[in-house]
């Protein structure tokens, strides 16, 4: 592969990622408002800053691509649909916000949170877990407690996981899916010794 190609693959792969944590954000900062949940809404927070520092990352390395002035042309786009993203990111932490600061939901946000059948939630992997080294594939979470895996928080990486992503001892789990489901859900992740 040549230089520039290498070079474009790494702007489009930063993109991508860029893309996809704002989305994973936004999903994260609703949940912890619509269930008043602290924990998720740190968690946006953590994303904020690694936004930030993608962000970052992303536009140093556009700028440093090296192309022709005709071809950095088309580079301004990708800089705008950066900006963009990161305008995105910092909206999904203004609303975990609302949840850090404590304020009281909105009355039509408590009814939603006691009608709502499903939950989101965040276990850290703990090392008696029957889950440590195995895939998801292999640990069948959804089958077992009908909760499904949104992202792992791997010490400061979030991953978006596959089938074949092998869970740690210390992950975190962010999962979703039926509230009956979060309590089996946690003895699986966590159980108590």
């Amino acid at each position: 592969m040549s230089e520039k190609k290498q070079r474009f693959k790494e702007i489009v792969d930063k993109l991508a990622e860029l893309k996809n944590t704002s989305e994973l954000m936004i999903d994260l900062a609703y949940s912890s408002l619509l269930l008043n949940n602290r924990h998720l809404a740190e968690e946006v927070q953590a994303l904020e800053e690694h936004t930030d520092k993608l962000h970052t990352e992303f536009e140093q390395l556009v700028l440093s691509s090296g192309f022709n002035p005709e071809e950095s042309k088309n580079f301004l786009g990708l800089i705008k649909i950066g900006v963009t993203t990161e305008q995105i990111a910092d909206a999904g932490a203004e609303i975990a916000e609302v949840v850090l600061r404590g304020l009281e939901p909105h009355p039509i946000l408590k009814l939603a949170i006691e009608e709502a059948e499903e939950t989101v939630t965040r276990v850290q992997v703990s090392q008696n877990s029957s889950l440590v080294g195995k895939t998801l594939r292999q640990a069948q979470i959804h089958e077992e407690t009908g909760m499904w895996i949104r992202v792992i928080r791997r010490n400061n990486i979030w991953i978006r996981p596959k089938p074949t992503t092998v869970i740690r001892q210390n992950d975190v789990l962010i999962a979703s899916g039926y509230s009956e489901g979060e309590e089996d859900f946690e003895k699986l992740v966590s159980p108590k010794e």
